[in-house]
């Protein structure tokens, strides 16, 4: 998906450049157009697309559902008592393909909204910007908790919003991002209940027993991951994870 859209991209702009440096055009240019605004070159808008491009890792973690998965997965992966097991590549790997599968609606809503008609020059850029932006919006704004979003805006300056629509990005991301880490930790909390209560049992039978000197961990660990095979959880893991954001 974020292969194709940036060949797309440079596609389109590459034959501008092209023609701009045969006909010795000026960099920097603007004018209206016709509704209040100010349209600028091509150059301009290389420049502003591939200063966004150098931002996408951080929009990646920060305005998709990148930071619960990953942060479920690696509690997962505490909880079983596997500490390089599955391994970090593995680890981020799931996340980013689940966060492609969760996030492919709102990626494809604002291509469809904004990215293609900007190549088929059907939309201006800043009208192609907004609408590109609006699906991140209201996807983040669905899963944003109202006393994160509160929160924000005071810290900001605003008195409040009437709609969740005019909340601005700068408010809404660091909103998103703290109520992401929350339900990432409930979820994380349940997931890891199971997996102390073998803990308490081991140990509990090793302390009768007068084995003090094994470590419970040791012997607990078969038992944690013959349990999560049997109830099949990495499906029940995943699958709560990808229907647990709200996607309309």
């Amino acid at each position: 998906m974020i292969a194709r859209l940036l060949s797309l991209i440079l596609i389109l702009l590459l034959p501008e450049v092209a023609s701009a440096a045969a006909n010795d055009l000026t960099l920097v240019t603007s004018q209206a157009n016709g509704v209040g605004g100010t349209d600028y070159s091509i150059s301009i808008q290389i420049l502003l697309l591939m200063t966004v491009l150098t931002m996408l890792p951080a929009a990646l973690m920060a305005m998709t559902s990148f930071t619960r998965i990953i942060v479920v997965l690696a509690i997962l992966r505490q909880a079983l008592g596997l500490m390089q097991t599955p391994s970090n590549q593995i680890i981020l790997g799931l996340a980013l393909f689940m966060t492609v599968f969760v996030m492919a609606p709102v990626f494809e809503t604002a291509y469809e909204n904004g990215i293609e008609p900007y190549m088929n020059e059907s939309l201006g850029f800043d009208a192609a910007l907004t609408e590109t932006g609006s699906p991140f919006h209201k996807f983040m704004a669905d899963q944003t908790r109202e006393s994160d979003l509160v929160l924000f805006s005071e810290m900001a300056g605003y008195d409040g919003f009437d709609s969740l629509e005019e909340v601005p990005f700068r408010v809404l991301v660091p909103a998103y991002l703290t109520s992401e880490l929350k339900t990432a930790f409930q979820i994380g909390f349940l997931i890891f209940i199971p997996f102390l209560v073998i803990d308490l049992v081991v140990a509990s039978i090793l302390m009768s027993m007068g084995m003090m000197m094994l470590s419970p961990m040791l012997i607990s660990l078969p038992f944690k991951i013959m349990l999560f095979v049997m109830v099949d959880g990495w499906t029940l893991v995943v699958g709560t994870l990808a229907s647990s954001f709200a996607v309309s």
